[in-house]
């Protein structure tokens, strides 16, 4: 007889090849029509679905777990983070959480670096005077920019991410620095030419780039603290491609009003989707919509993950992606 599909449960529209991979595999509901799940919705779904496929949108905290029903078994996250996911609720009830981690190093590098030379050569500015037709010809003293070639660029978090950004950094010319909980294996090091920094508050006072790859954790939020943000020298740029919560905005909008900081550039931000409105005012932050991964190769490379996650649980293997509350 038969194996009975479990239910999965799909709360945003993930690439058509995806969800047909789904239907063939489980008892699948999807979000056709791709709107945020509410609250109310969440709960209602947690009732009886078997696997949840959350995405960062999702709030999966230790209410909507406890509301959970006995026959969810796995949340199957389609994303690398999760602080949206309360795990230690969730393995207190005995539900295995998994992610999808290393598909999108490389989309979310090329971006962060896309960002470290759009901030100082002024692209985003230069293209809206082009768009709304003021531009009148070249001129020898307009528009100018900085280059980054010779410039320290400190990284916040030399992980995957953090590793892939200083490779591609370092072909731009810029001389790589970072921080991190611990100290990267030395032939890391050695390969990427990066300099350890114990202090982060040190790192950040000598740096012309600050890029922020670390996961947003109780440990990490506003690491960007209005402090640690005043230490930067008044020329230095910061980017942020990894999550809002940390760096206080509030902060970081106000020295960029004031001139104190040099520039930014942000794909996230602390209470997404609603930005400081006072940041939006401001020509010398590029900001995008938290589109770093947003690469047809890596929205499906992601799904694929969820796949093999969610069928080698209900194989009653362990998933390769298991997510450990120690870890975070």
């Amino acid at each position: 007889m038969p194996k009975k599909k479990p239910l999965v449960v799909v709360t945003r529209k993930l690439p058509d090849v995806i969800e047909t991979r789904m239907m063939e595999l489980f008892d699948v509901r999807l979000n056709v029509d791709d709107h945020p799940m509410s609250a109310d919705e969440l709960v209602e779904v947690v009732k009886t679905a078997e696997v949840l496929v959350p995405t960062v949108t999702d709030a999966i905290d230790g209410k909507l777990i406890a509301a959970a029903g006995n026959q969810l078994k796995l949340i199957a996250n389609y994303g690398t983070g999760v602080d949206h996911i309360d795990l230690a609720a969730a393995r207190k009830k005995n539900i295995v959480v998994t992610n999808t981690p290393d598909v999108l190093t490389q989309d979310t590098a090329d971006m962060t670096m896309a960002l470290i030379l759009a901030v100082p050569r002024r692209l985003v500015e230069g293209e809206r005077v082009m768009r709304k037709g003021n531009w009148t010809g070249w001129s020898p003293t307009w528009m100018l920019g900085r280059r980054i070639s010779g410039k320290r660029l400190g990284i916040i978090g030399m992980g995957r991410i953090g590793q892939a950004v200083a490779r591609r950094a370092r072909g731009f010319g810029l001389s790589i620095h970072y921080h991190n909980r611990n100290r990267v294996h030395e032939d890391i090091e050695h390969e990427l030419e990066a300099t350890y920094w114990e202090s982060l508050d040190q790192m950040l006072a000598h740096m012309d780039f600050v890029s922020v790859n670390c996961p947003h954790t109780p440990a990490t939020y506003h690491l960007l603290s209005a402090r640690r943000l005043k230490l930067l020298q008044p020329h230095a740029v910061v980017v942020n491609t990894a999550r809002g919560e940390v760096i206080d905005e509030a902060a970081l909008t106000r020295l960029l009003a004031a001139g104190e900081i040099a520039g930014a550039g942000l794909d996230v931000f602390e209470h997404e989707p609603a930005v400081n409105p006072k940041l939006l005012a401001l020509d010398n932050v590029v900001l995008l919509p938290h589109m770093s991964s947003a690469t047809f190769e890596g929205r499906i490379a992601m799904g694929e993950k969820v796949l093999v996650n969610i069928k080698t649980f209900v194989d009653e293997h362990t998933p390769p992606d298991r997510v450990l509350v120690e870890a975070f």
